[in-house]
C-alpha cells in the first residue's frame, strides 16, 4: 500500500513487527549512513525513525530526513514518552509521536492520519477545486444527440484508469468536463489538479509538472512539488498538450509508462500513481506530420479518446446554455434580470459561436452589465454583425477592418477559419492591437492567441516583428 523507509539503531530486535505493515514495502535501516542514502536515492510515501531520548544524533536524523523530503510524513517511535523529547520532535519536523509497544490499530490510525495531513497541504498548495465543477453528469446540459453520445461515454470512461484524450474546438468545455469525470470516478477523494500547458512558459513547465530541487536553477531557494506529485492517488488535467515541447513530451511518456520521474536538478526517483486526462484543439495527427508531436506519446495518451462537439452542432443546447449563463451572471453581478427579449434569442439561437462556450459565456456577461430593463435585448448582445455593435467598435472607421472586407463577393471568406480570423481581428481592433488584452477577451492564452496569429497570417505595422 505504502512506500515506508524505516530506521531503528542496530540494538538487537526490531521493536516493530513488520507483520503490523500489511502489504506495504518497508524499506528497513539501522546505519545512519545507509539512511541517509537510502533517503536521497528515493521518494517515499512514509518515514519511520525510531528515536533514542539520550541519543543525539536521533534529532540530527530527523532534520536531515526533513530537510531533505519536507513534504513526506515523519513518524518518530520511541521507548520514551518524554516530554522534551516529544515537543522537540515535533518542532523539527515530525508529524506523529508513537511509544512502544504498538499495537496494529494505533499504527493504521498514525500512518492514514499522516497521508491525509500530506493530501490536504498538497490541496491547499494547489487551490484545489477553485473553478466550477459539476459533480453530476445529469446536471451538465446535453440535449442534443452529439452531447448526449459524449456524456454516456465520459461516464463509462470515469470508472476506468486509462488515459483519456478530449479533444475539440476553443470553449467547447474540455476543462469544465475533466472535472466532472474526476468527480465521478473511483478517485474523486483525492486531488483533482488541472494544468494549463499553454500558458506557462516553456522553460518553466517542467518545473511546474515534476517540480525541482533547492538550487536547480536561479530563484530556486527551496525545494518545489510539481503537479504530478501533487495528484498523487488522483487526477491531473493536461490542457492543451498539443503545446508541450518534444523533451517534455518524452518525460510525459515516461510518466505514463513507469509512472516515475525526478524533479528538476535532481536525482531521487519519484513514483505516482495518477490517472492523466488530457486535452487539446490541435489536430494531432497533423502535428506529428509535422514533427511537432511523438507519434508513441499520442497512442499512449490516445487511449480513451473523446471529441467535444462545437457548440453550432449542438443546436439545442444553445439557449438552455444561456439561460444558465444568465442566471450564474446575474448572481456575480447581482443584477435583477429575468431572461431575455424575444429577438435577442433568436439572435443567440441563430448565430453560430465561432468562440463556442467561452464566447457564449463572454456574450451574456456583458449582456447583463449592459441591460438596463428586466430582460436582455439584441442590443445588449453586441454580436458581431449586428448595427450597434459595429458602432461600438467602429468597424466603419477601422482602417484594418476597411482592408480586410474584400469589395468582391468572391472574395469573401465564409469558412471557419476565415471565420475565426474575422473574431480575431475584431477583438484585437477592440483591444488596440495590444495581443494580452485581445487574449483575454477571447478568453485563451496569450501564447495561444500569437499561435493563431501567425497561423492565420495577420499582420499590423505597430508590431516588432512587421517592422
Amino acid at each position: 500500500m505504502y512506500t515506508i523507509l524505516m530506521y531503528e539503531p542496530p540494538s538487537g530486535d526490531r521493536q516493530i513487527d513488520p507483520a503490523l505493515f500489511g502489504q506495504s514495502n518497508l524499506v528497513f535501516m539501522s546505519k545512519v549512513r545507509d539512511f541517509q542514502v537510502e533517503l536521497d536515492k528515493r521518494q517515499f510515501d512514509l518515514i519511520f525513525l525510531e528515536v533514542d531520548s539520550h541519543n543525539g544524533k536521533s534529532m540530527e536524523m530527523l532534520e536531515y530526513a526533513h530537510k531533505k523530503s519536507p513534504y513526506t510524513p515523519i513518524i518518530i517511535t520511541s521507548m520514551s514518552e518524554r516530554t522534551d523529547v516529544v515537543v522537540q520532535a515535533m518542532s523539527r519536523g515530525a508529524t506523529d509521536f508513537l511509544v512502544h509497544p504498538l499495537s496494529e490499530t494505533r499504527l493504521n490510525v498514525a500512518m492514514r492520519k499522516a497521508i491525509e495531513a500530506k493530501e490536504q497541504k498538497f490541496e491547499i498548495d494547489y487551490h484545489r477545486r477553485r473553478q466550477d465543477v459539476v459533480y453530476d453528469f445529469g446536471e451538465v446540459i446535453a440535449l442534443s444527440r452529439s452531447m448526449k453520445d459524449v456524456l454516456k461515454s465520459l461516464q463509462k470512461f470515469a470508472q476506468t484508469d486509462s488515459t483519456i484524450l478530449i479533444t475539440g474546438e476553443t470553449g467547447t468545455g474540455k476543462s469544465f468536463l475533466s472535472g466532472t469525470v474526476h468527480f465521478n470516478s473511483p478517485r474523486k477523494k483525492k486531488p483533482f489538479v488541472k494544468i494549463n500547458c499553454a500558458n506557462i512558459p516553456e522553460s518553466l513547465l517542467e518545473s511546474e509538472l515534476f517540480g525541482h530541487e533547492k538550487g536547480a536553477f536561479t530563484g530556486a531557494d527551496k525545494q518545489r512539488v510539481g503537479r504530478f506529485e501533487q495528484a498523487s492517488g488522483g487526477t491531473i488535467f493536461l490542457d492543451e498538450i498539443g503545446e508541450m515541447s518534444i523533451a517534455l513530451q518524452t518525460k510525459l511518456l515516461r510518466v505514463l509508462e513507469e509512472k516515475a520521474f525526478e524533479r528538476v536538478g535532481g536525482n531521487k526517483t519519484i513514483t505516482v500513481d495518477v490517472r492523466v486526462i488530457a486535452a487539446t484543439n490541435k489536430d494531432l495527427a497533423l502535428q506529428i506530420d509535422e514533427g511537432h508531436f511523438r507519434e508513441d506519446l499520442y497512442y499512449r495518451i490516445n487511449v480513451l479518446p473523446v471529441r467535444l462537439p462545437p457548440l453550432r452542432e449542438r443546436d439545442l443546447c444553445i439557449v438552455p446554455l444561456a439561460n444558465v449563463l444568465l442566471k450564474k451572471y446575474c448572481q456575480s453581478t447581482r443584477r435583477d434580470i429575468i431572461g431575455y427579449e424575444d429577438e435577442a434569442l433568436a439572435q443567440i439561437q441563430a448565430y453560430d459561436w465561432p468562440g463556442n462556450i467561452r464566447q457564449l459565456a463572454n456574450t451574456i456577461e456583458r449582456a447583463v452589465i449592459l441591460a438596463e430593463g428586466k430582460k436582455i435585448t439584441a442590443d445588449n448582445l453586441l454580436l458581431p454583425g449586428s448595427r450597434l455593435e459595429d458602432r461600438q467598435i467602429g468597424i466603419g472607421s477601422s482602417r484594418a477592418a476597411a482592408e480586410r472586407v474584400s469589395s468582391k463577393p468572391e472574395d469573401n471568406d465564409i469558412s471557419l477559419a476565415g471565420q475565426e480570423k474575422d473574431l480575431i481581428l475584431r477583438v484585437l481592433e477592440e483591444s488596440l492591437w495590444v495581443q494580452k488584452n485581445a487574449a483575454n477577451k477571447l478568453g485563451i492564452s496569450p501564447r495561444a492567441l500569437n499561435y493563431k496569429i501567425r497561423k492565420l497570417g495577420i499582420t499590423h505595422p505597430h508590431w516588432r516583428r512587421n517592422k
